[in-house]
């Protein structure tokens, strides 16, 4: 498996893999799902989106990253990572954060910060914090699942 930019023939892949996790409900804050045309736009948007390829497989994750603020919090950017359903624990999900975190470097950013990682979405906290994120607190009921309840967030950050 090799992570890397993606390029316009991978659009169709990240699309499908984005909008799983996006229909799931659990864990990305968007409720639209991307076509074509919004995928596109959405992921050229992104200071750097890459994807994660496997020989056989083909696209098997992604990620976007981008600034979370502005100005004089510019420096501190956000990503968001998406594996698909059928090759989860393989290791994916740590091989996109740790080309996230070299591009973010070599972007310029400073400090890269989740802002609304579900408590329950164990997985990927267990991953942020074997990676050195610090979680800075919790926010209760700030994240709204897709059957309506509210589960508390967990924001986290890494000094790059």
């Amino acid at each position: 498996m090799v992570v890397r930019h993606y390029d316009q023939q991978d659009l169709q892949a990240m699309i499908a893999i984005w909008n799983e996790i996006v229909g799931d409900g659990v864990a990305f804050p968007q409720e639209e799902i991307l076509d074509l045309h919004t995928g596109a736009d959405f992921f050229s948007a992104q200071s750097y989106a890459g994807v994660a390829e496997d020989d056989e497989l083909g696209i098997v994750g992604l990620y976007i990253l981008h600034p979370n603020n502005v100005g004089r919090c510019g420096h501190i950017c956000n990503a968001s990572y998406a594996v698909s359903s059928s090759c989860r624990g393989k290791h994916i999900g740590e091989a996109l954060v740790k080309d996230c975190i070299e591009q973010a470097k070599a972007i310029g950013f400073a400090i890269l910060q989740f802002n609304a990682v579900v408590e329950s979405n164990i997985h990927a906290r267990h991953l942020y914090e074997r990676l050195g994120f610090v979680q800075i607190g919790t926010i209760p009921k700030g994240f709204r699942m897709k059957d309506g309840h509210f589960e508390n967030i967990c924001p986290y950050y890494y000094m790059l």
